[in-house]
């Protein structure tokens, strides 16, 4: 196997580790079988990206994405001497990222039962397994975090000099522990509470909460300051001390700006031993963590009458065809039971609910909630939308892909049928739930005049998920491993968000003449009516041969 770099790297520690009870050759060696494993083509005949070379790891190469996304925080750490405002807005977006990249992609890593399963039986410690499991998963976050913050840091070393830039290299680091620690001592919190399926939707719940809170935290930070004569001036406050952006903002405003005071000195403290203590324990609890993982392998039987009468009616309302009703129901079946898939979608369902408030919240904030009333913000439900590619996306991919062989030998006369009954299945389960309760909140805040707005927003939305399937790579439902994704499609979602603001700036165009949303309603449902019928018109899916 290769001897990574990482790993090279990390012999030079490896008494830091061995002091705290890890066997370092045995911890080494699961490492380098994961990176292995993560640079391997996984190989399938299902795989799209066959050709890929084994030794081409897909995250590696979709660092550039996050490297443009860095660019923008170069003004902040330029920009004048106010290095507490700064710099609580520079990690404020640093931990935005890096925490979401990490609910959303790393979280399968950290719950992964495999290692229980396989290296557990072996005479491996439970402390020496989750060093290996948090390693893995540091060695990508610090890739991660050094891309995301590789320019600014750069900058932060030629314009404000060498210790300022070598005092954000260690506060990126001990933003990655903090990180880090923090999603594992939660995550250990529910395992200790819940077990079998509940405990699993429970780790579903909790990434959509904390979705939002990212969300939301990331807005409050730019509320704590004021401009008052063009000055950022703080307005201190107890609650500061619990926005983590903060800590590390005051690290800079002692140690830089000048700007000392009772509060920054309590936010320099905790900047400086709240991770600390947390990775101590985590420490302390990494065996309990690892014995707690075997509660996600245990299955709890539910009787399946109700549910499945339920999805058979619904089906039954949505599908026409027979085959449309079958697939209709195995992806809400695939969607609710899929682990991997809930634990990659959930997040994108936080921002959905998310998204819509948070730009109504600067309106709200500075004018009143009586202002919304008359206003045009009801626009912003649009933002619902942004977890509509996202999950098209993750449809292709489960983790039991090879069952996919089902394809080869169901009677499905029609591909079209596949894809329609598995999008429609995603709008009915995923999609409308989190867009019914948006918009009865819409209608308390901006009263029922918005409600056929509302309407007309959800009929562009549904026509949005055609035109995103049709833009987006095609893959039968469920059929490929979760390996095989690739972190850079998330450009061809970006791209479609581009639309949902052509969309939206449309309808506020029909707003302006009078009577004008009954007729564009008319027309969308008729464009509905057209592109639900021909959209899912795919041919040229090699993939696997149906009706074999």
């Amino acid at each position: 196997m290769k001897d990574f770099i990482s790993l090279r790297i990390l012999d030079r520690f490896r008494t830091v580790f061995e002091a705290v009870g890890c066997d370092y050759p045995i911890m080494r060696k699961i490492l380098q079988a994961k990176l292995t494993m993560d640079s391997r083509r996984v190989p399938t005949i299902l795989s799209r990206n066959a050709r890929r070379a084994p030794d081409r790891n897909g995250f590696l190469t979709s660092l550039w994405v996050y490297l443009f996304m860095g660019v923008i925080l170069i003004p902040f750490v330029v920009m004048g001497r106010n290095y507490l405002f700064q710099m609580s807005v520079v990690f404020g977006i640093l931990m935005f990222l890096v925490m979401t990249s990490m609910i959303s992609d790393f979280s399968t890593v950290l719950l992964d039962i495999r290692d229980r399963i396989i290296i557990a039986t072996k005479p491996v410690t439970g402390r020496t397994l989750g060093f290996a499991r948090a390693i893995h998963v540091v060695i990508y976050l610090t890739l991660l975090t050094t891309v995301l913050a590789g320019p600014s840091l750069l900058a932060a070393f030629i314009a404000q000099g060498f210790w300022f830039g070598l005092t954000f290299a260690l506060s990126l680091v001990w933003m990655d522990l903090l990180i880090m620690t923090v999603t594992t001592l939660l995550y250990l919190g529910i395992l200790n509470f819940f077990d079998g399926e509940r405990m699993k939707d429970f780790i579903n719940y909790v990434q959509i909460g904390l979705s939002i809170a990212m969300v939301i935290g990331y807005q409050v930070i730019g509320r704590v300051f004021d401009v008052v004569k063009l000055r950022v001036v703080l307005r201190p406050a107890w609650w500061q001390a619990v926005i983590p952006p903060m800590w590390f903002g005051a690290l800079f405003a002692e140690l830089f700006g000048r700007q000392s005071s009772n509060l920054t000195m309590i936010l320099l403290v905790l900047a400086l031993f709240v991770p600390l203590a947390l990775f101590f324990a985590y420490v302390r609890f990494m065996p309990a963590f690892e014995t707690r993982l075997e509660k996600l392998s245990a299955t709890t039987t539910h009787s399946p009458t109700t549910k499945h009468g339920w999805r058979r009616n619904l089906a039954r309302l949505a599908c026409r065809r027979r085959d449309e009703r079958t697939m209709f129901e195995f992806a809400s079946i695939m969607m609710g039971r899929e682990r991997e898939f809930k634990l990659k979608v959930y997040p994108s369902l936080g921002f959905a609910i998310a998204f819509p408030f948070i730009l109504i919240f600067n309106p709200a904030w500075s004018q009143g909630l009586h202002s919304l009333g008359s206003s045009h913000w009801y626009l912003a439900i649009y933002m619902s939308s942004v977890m509509i590619p996202t999950v098209l996306m993750t449809l292709r991919y489960s983790g039991q892909y090879k069952a996919a062989w089902i394809y080869q030998v169901s009677p499905i006369e029609h591909l079209e049928d596949v894809f329609k009954g598995t999008v429609k299945a995603f709008v009915y389960q995923l999609f409308l739930p989190v867009y019914f309760i948006e918009g009865l909140v819409f209608t308390v805040l901006f009263g029922i005049r918005v409600i056929p707005d509302l309407t007309v927003a959800l009929l562009s939305m549904l026509v949005y998920a055609v035109i995103a399937f049709r833009f987006l790579r095609k893959g039968l439902p469920f059929s490929e491993p979760f390996q095989l994704a690739q972190p850079s499609e998330r450009i061809v979602g970006l791209i479609l968000l581009a639309l949902v603001g052509v969309m939206a700036g449309l309808q506020f165009l029909v707003t302006l003449m009078s009577g004008a949303i009954y007729w564009y309603m008319i027309f969308l449902v008729l464009a509905n009516m057209i592109a639900w019928r021909i959209g899912f018109r795919v041919k040229g899916i090699n993939a696997v041969r149906l009706g074999a």
